[in-house]
């Protein structure tokens, strides 16, 4: 259900290369959290680097969601960049697992590996 992978990269340069990917990819990102960040806005120490990128591709999204409201519960797809253990890692949920627990999730099931072995491609491409 869970990809990750390490990278030498820190985080600050594997997120701009992800975010290359994605756009490569025919994705889109629709938004970067800054974790360490926004968790200081509310006063809260937190000691590692984190961003989590939201990223879609609108014609994938608009299939999926033809088939089923509730997959909207799932979307965007998330990629995390991380710092632990001295090492930067790059994530996501697998959204093939991910749509699985939804009815219709036979019906969108192809949608799903596409967006997912791309997804993959992105993480790899940002990792090396």
């Amino acid at each position: 259900m869970i990809h990750i992978v390490e990278t030498d990269k820190d985080v600050e340069t594997a997120v701009a290369d992800l975010t290359e990917a994605v756009k490569r990819h025919g994705f889109g990102v629709l938004h970067t959290y800054d974790l360490r960040a926004k968790m200081a806005e509310k006063g809260v120490e937190f000691p590692r680097a984190c961003r989590i990128l939201e990223v879609c591709n609108p014609h994938r999204a608009s299939e999926v969601l033809t088939a089923d409201m509730t997959i909207s519960l799932a979307l965007p797809c998330r990629i995390t960049v991380y710092e632990e253990g001295g090492k930067t890692r790059i994530g996501t949920l697998l959204p093939t697992k991910l749509l699985n627990v939804f009815p219709n999730a036979e019906a969108v099931a192809g949608v799903a590996r596409e967006v997912e072995r791309e997804i993959l491609a992105m993480i790899e491409e940002a990792a090396g």
